[in-house]
């Protein structure tokens, strides 16, 4: 089986790595010439992951068309705020039947469109999965043990997809709710970022524990109110993948918030798709009268309209109430 993986950041390479390993004929493609040829002389990502060698069977390239050429599956690995533009390169150059497995994270900020819409306003029947759940590139690329789940509408489609995609080491369930897991990965993000914030601002671990409680009622509140099953988000795409996310600075969303805790610049620092996210869910929660405090706190924060002080401020004068209450 030929795989075309596009995307050559640290994920993409992660993802080709194992598919290479597990003996199908991977392509890796970037768009920049530079960085692939690099990758094809050296055998590792020396941007993304230095000191990881790739499999030897692994090719990386440039050329999009010698990338997709006669693949059998698709992973566009490239940013969430990238699917529209990546679509159009794709339109004329794939059939619908190829099957098309999102692994990007986020909310489309123009659109307000999760990854697998966005893709098929520019490639309408197209055949779309997602892949989510809780997983860092220097796990994956040095196999060790890492458990996601895969989603197609099809159900049917969902299991065979996740049986191509799962190694010895890299455990893929499969999903009919697509919506759902493409919710969880993205709204988790802008979580994480909360609870960044929270560790740059030395609150503690108790502080920290409430956010990721009250930040994950959040999230399934948003998710199930635009199409989610509740029951996918407690699973790897949405509570694993939270618990991992908020784990420490391996996470970009993280590192982000804990910069902005810290008082320091969040220029310069890699691109963390929670800070593209947080805006577009606070629209979507308010639209839809959806109780979420955090969300929009992190969207306040990363646009410079509050403080972190003023944001826990806001938070702890909100009224009292049941838990239970939405």
């Amino acid at each position: 089986m030929r795989i075309a993986v596009l995307g050559a950041g640290a994920w993409g390479t992660a993802l080709a790595s194992m598919l290479a390993r597990k003996g199908y004929d991977t392509r890796l493609w970037g768009r920049d010439a530079g960085h692939v040829a690099a990758i094809a002389e050296r055998g590792e990502n020396a941007r993304y992951l230095a000191g990881v060698k790739l499999p030897a069977n692994l090719t990386a390239t440039a050329n999009l068309d010698a990338a997709i050429d006669g693949a059998q599956l698709l992973l566009l690995v490239t940013p969430a705020q990238t699917i529209g533009p990546m679509a159009g390169m794709l339109r004329g150059r794939i059939t619908p039947a190829l099957p098309v497995v999102l692994c990007a994270k986020g909310i489309d900020r123009e659109t307000g469109s999760l990854p697998a819409a966005r893709l098929l306003a520019d490639l309408p029947g197209q055949s779309v999965a997602a892949l989510s759940g809780p997983s860092f590139a220097q796990d994956v690329v040095r196999d060790l043990p890492t458990a996601v789940t895969l989603a197609h509408e099809d159900a049917g489609e969902a299991r065979r997809l996740a049986a191509i995609v799962s190694g010895s080491n890299f455990r893929v369930y499969d999903s009919s709710d697509l919506k759902g897991v493409e919710l969880g990965g993205a709204l988790k993000n802008v979580i994480a970022l909360a609870v960044g914030v929270c560790r740059g601002m030395r609150l503690g671990a108790s502080a920290e524990a409430a956010l990721i409680a009250r930040g994950f009622a959040e999230l399934t509140r948003l998710a199930a109110a635009l199409g989610a099953r509740p029951q996918t988000l407690m699973g790897l795409s949405g509570l694993g993948d939270l618990v991992l996310t908020c784990s420490g600075t391996q996470s970009r969303n993280f590192t982000y918030g804990l910069a902005i805790g810290e008082g320091r610049q969040t220029q310069g620092l890699p691109l963390a798709e929670g800070a593209l996210t947080a805006a577009v869910a606070a629209r979507l929660a308010g639209e839809r009268a959806i109780e979420a405090p955090v969300i929009s706190a992190v969207a306040k924060l990363v646009e410079g309209a509050i403080s972190p002080e003023a944001a826990l401020k806001e938070l702890l004068a909100r009224p009292l109430r049941s838990e239970s209450e939405e």
